[in-house]
C-alpha cells in the first residue's frame, strides 16, 4: 500500500516509518524537516507544516492510508496544542478526504476524553471526534506512554539523588516502547473504526519505577511526595508568563496522578531492561 506518514521524523514517527518500510509499504514521509534515519526502501520525503494547509496540497493523492503521529510535545511560546494536535491534524484529515484515502490511523493518548483542562489531551480528543465523523474508516491508538518519556522524567531526579512523586496514592502505568507500538500501528493499519488503549507487557507503580531507576544508577532510593495541587499553582503562574510551559505542567500532573494502564497489551520489550540499559549509557 501507499501510506502517507505525517510526523515521520519524530521519535515515534521514525519507528513507524521503519516498520512501514519493513512491511513492504510505499511511504510518503511527511514532516517539517528530514533527518537521516539510515533507512532504505520505497519512500519519498515531503516537507509540510500542518498549520499551513497549502503545504499539504496533493500530499495524499494516490494514497491508500494515512498515519499521523503529529502532536506538540515540547514547550512552545508561539504554538498551542490546539493549533497542532487539533487544527493541524484536521488540515491533514481534510486533505485525506479530498484524495479519497480509505484508512486513517491516528495516535492519541489514553484517557484523552477525560481531561478537558489539559490542552495536550483535550486537543487530541477534539480531533478524535472529528475523525470519527469524517466518514473515513479510522484506527485510533491511545498509548499509555513511552519508555523514553518516563526515563527522561525520572533520570535527572535520580541523578540529583531524590525523586518527587505527586499525591499519596500509588499510580500505575504499563508504558510501551516506540518500537513495539510502531509494530502495532502498522499491523492494525486497515482496522475499521477501532480504538485501542494500548500499553506494554509490564505494569509498575511510579514508586516501583523510581526504585528501579535508583537501582540501575547504583544509588540508595530517596522518594518524596508532594501535593498534586502544586502543579496547578505552577501551571497558573506559567500561564500568566505566557512562556508555553502551562500545557506541559498540566500534562505532567495528569500522567503522574492518573492510572495509565492500557487494556490492550502488545510487544515483547521489557521496560525494566530498558531502565537498566538507559542508566548504563555514558558510564
Amino acid at each position: 500500500m501507499k501510506v502517507v506518514l505525517a510526523g515521520a521524523f519524530g521519535n515515534l514517527g521514525a519507528d513507524v516509518f521503519k516498520a512501514l518500510l519493513a512491511a513492504g509499504h510505499e511511504v510518503v514521509a511527511a514532516d517539517m524537516v528530514e533527518r537521516d534515519l539510515g533507512v532504505t526502501g520505497n519512500y519519498v520525503f515531503k516537507q509540510i507544516d500542518v498549520t499551513k494547509p497549502e503545504t499539504m496540497e496533493g500530499l495524499c493523492d494516490g494514497a491508500d492510508a494515512v498515519v499521523t503521529t503529529v502532536g506538540l510535545t515540547k514547550t512552545s511560546a508561539t504554538l498551542t496544542n490546539y493549533e497542532i494536535d487539533y487544527h493541524g491534524n484536521l488540515n491533514l484529515l481534510n486533505e485525506a478526504k479530498k484524495a479519497g484515502v480509505k484508512h486513517f490511523s491516528y495516535v492519541s493518548v489514553i484517557k484523552a476524553d477525560k481531561a478537558p483542562k489539559v490542552p495536550m489531551l483535550h486537543a487530541k480528543y477534539l480531533f478524535e471526534e472529528e475523525l470519527k465523523k469524517s466518514g473515513i474508516p479510522y484506527c485510533i491508538t491511545r498509548p499509555t506512554g513511552y519508555f523514553y518519556d518516563i526515563v527522561k522524567v525520572f533520570k535527572p531526579m535520580v541523578e540529583k539523588g531524590e525523586v518527587t512523586l505527586l499525591g499519596n496514592d500509588p499510580v500505575h502505568a504499563n508504558v510501551i516502547s516506540t518500537e513495539d507500538f510502531a509494530d502495532f500501528i502498522v499491523k492494525h493499519l486497515c482496522d475499521e473504526n477501532q480504538m485501542y488503549d494500548i500499553g506494554g507487557k509490564e505494569t509498575y507503580s511510579y514508586e516501583e519505577i523510581a526504585n528501579m531507576c535508583f537501582a540501575a544508577a547504583g544509588k540508595e532510593p530517596v522518594i518524596k511526595r508532594a501535593p498534586a495541587f502544586l502543579f496547578d499553582v505552577l501551571a497558573f503562574v506559567n500561564k500568566l508568563k505566557k512562556n508555553g510551559k502551562e500545557a506541559i505542567l498540566r500534562f505532567s500532573k495528569w500522567t503522574l496522578t492518573e492510572e495509565m494502564v492500557g487494556s490492550t497489551v502488545h510487544g515483547d520489550m521489557s521496560f525494566a531492561e530498558y531502565i537498566k540499559e538507559s542508566f548504563q549509557e555514558g558510564k
